[in-house]
């Protein structure tokens, strides 16, 4: 019979192979964030455009006294336009050393999803840009596509942001 101990150790091997993540809609489909990138989910607010910056920037947003850029995911991802309603959501993650915000159509949940239960991003071809999805998490009879938070955006695409906040 197994102790109390070896029950825990068990346990802990099995919680250890599952990441949380903060899931989310955009057109319809599932995406998910490792929630230790979410700083924090806020209703989306009126944002300050920043002139000449690329099309998915929506603008910068004052929060608490930080000043940080936001970005459109579905422009980011070349999805059809939304107007934004109560449901809209900015989460304000971690990426590539420097807080940003997402703007999302609805945030979903929090779920864990066993490191076996996700599958690698398909190949899509040569001109299709994946290299940003971290896999494709199965749970239940839901499909859940997983980003790699420091891929999003490319190097010169988050200088682009670095710059946008400091003028």
């Amino acid at each position: 019979m197994a102790t109390e101990t070896q029950k825990d150790v068990r346990r802990d091997d099995m919680i250890s192979d599952a990441e949380q993540y903060v899931s989310f809609i955009l057109a319809n489909e599932e995406y998910g964030v490792p929630i230790m990138r979410v700083q924090e989910i806020i209703r989306f607010e009126q944002l300050t455009r920043v002139p000449q910056s690329s099309e998915f920037v929506r603008g910068v947003l004052n929060l608490r006294g930080r000043v940080m850029p936001v970005i459109d995911l579905r422009r980011k991802f070349g999805l059809a336009e939304q107007e934004t309603d109560r449901h809209t959501r900015i989460i304000v993650v971690e990426a590539n050393g420097q807080s940003m915000g997402m703007v999302v159509d609805e945030v979903s949940e929090v779920i864990n999803i066993d490191d076996s239960r996700i599958d690698p991003a398909p190949e899509l071809g040569t001109t299709v840009r994946t290299d940003f999805i971290r896999g494709m998490g199965k749970l239940d009879d839901r499909l859940i596509i997983l980003l790699e938070i420091d891929k999003v955006l490319s190097a010169e695409e988050t200088l682009e942001l670095q710059e946008a906040v400091s003028n």
